[in-house]
């Protein structure tokens, strides 16, 4: 028996197709999920179809993968398989829903060997951009049962939050993010502040902000070699900062989710463009190991983040999509052509604050203009 998706699954996978790729009759679809995702992933097929696009759908089966992973077979899952490099090359679309589910074990598993089962990342990118493609990786696949108990979530209520953010309107977005688009473009410094403590000055050095709506953006320069493939829900102002200049303390109030771990609440000082201190409400640990391993410039700011997403409010695995939420990033920012190469990446997320670029309100408190 098939895989039956709800009403909302359908929408969003409808939405997805006509409103984010834009399928056209004749197009070809590699559409990749994982056992927990099999049924939006079914309603991306039936929705291809309906308006005249062919699809070829990879299942990865996740007790197959994880027993593969129990064999020491991790580099042979980071090649991948002839056929499925053949059908990238191939294809004109392609849609991913994020796996595994087990992030319990995820967690459990070294981090060597996760990147080593994922070391087919960087030649697939390139791949897909000699191929012109145009895709969207879809977050709802990080709506998984550990992650729901963890958190003390209803999953089923979860994930329709997260569905329900992918309706946002691309063209919607678009218009939000324009004026602080431009604000970042032309302006020297910013300024974030909160009822929280928070009171931060960064600077702003003259790099090309990037609007990320949820439309991919095949062969733009701007959007770098990972354009061509969207993050959805969408809904976000991407800017690398000036990694010299950063003074004063930034209080969290939103949870930060990496792959392998996630922190929450806490505070990042910085002092003479450096981080001087840093706590965490939880996972604090695990980004100070993270910390501890990372190469020069893992003390100074990345970049910025602010979110225009309105069905995104608190939603976790959303927070930097959130409608005026802000989120700095800390350590590399060569993914936004900035300067910063350091092998450390982290972030942290701030919500209801205000934003001021050169003493110029652009935000507050957490509203877009």
């Amino acid at each position: 028996m098939g895989t039956e998706p709800s009403a909302l699954q359908r929408q969003v996978a409808r939405h997805i197709v006509t409103r984010f790729l834009k399928v056209r009759a004749g197009e070809n679809a590699v559409i990749e999920s994982w056992d927990h995702t099999l049924a939006i992933a079914a309603a991306a097929v039936d929705e291809i179809r309906r308006v005249g696009g062919r699809t070829l759908q990879i299942h990865e089966d996740e007790g197959a993968w994880w027993r593969a992973i129990d064999r020491k077979q991790s580099r042979l899952l980071g090649r991948g398989s002839d056929p499925e490099w053949a059908a990238l090359k191939a294809a004109d679309i392609f849609l991913h829903f994020w796996g595994p589910g087990d992030t319990d074990r995820i967690e459990r598993t070294p981090e060597r060997i996760f990147d080593q089962a994922h070391s087919w990342f960087t030649p697939w990118y390139s791949t897909a951009q000699k191929a012109g493609l145009r895709g969207a990786r879809v977050t709802v696949g990080f709506a998984t049962e550990g992650r729901a108990r963890q958190w003390k979530l209803d999953r089923a209520a979860w994930e329709e939050q997260i569905l329900r953010a992918c309706l946002t309107e691309p063209k919607e977005t678009h218009r939000q993010g324009a004026r602080i688009l431009r604000a970042l473009a032309r302006g020297r410094s910013l300024r974030i502040t909160h009822p929280n403590g928070t009171d931060l000055e960064l600077g702003l050095g003259g790099f090309t902000p990037r609007l990320q709506d949820g439309t991919p953006h095949p062969r733009d320069p701007r959007y770098g070699m990972a354009g061509m493939l969207a993050q959805i829900p969408g809904g976000r102002v991407d800017v690398a900062l000036d990694a010299r200049t950063a003074e004063g303390v930034l209080h969290a109030n939103r949870r930060t989710n990496i792959w392998w771990y996630w922190n929450s609440g806490g505070a990042v000082e910085f002092a003479g463009g450096r981080l001087r201190s840093y706590h965490f409400d939880h996972g604090g640990e695990a980004f100070a190991r993270e910390f501890r391993k990372g190469s020069t410039g893992r003390d100074r700011t990345g970049g910025l983040m602010i979110g225009l997403n309105p069905a995104a409010i608190d939603v976790p695995n959303l927070e930097t999509v959130e409608q005026g939420a802000v989120t700095l990033s800390i350590g590399n920012n060569r993914h936004l052509d900035g300067t910063n190469s350091s092998s450390f990446m982290n972030w942290v997320t701030l919500a209801g604050a205000e934003i001021s670029v050169d003493g110029v309100p652009l935000i507050g408190p957490g509203r877009l203009p």
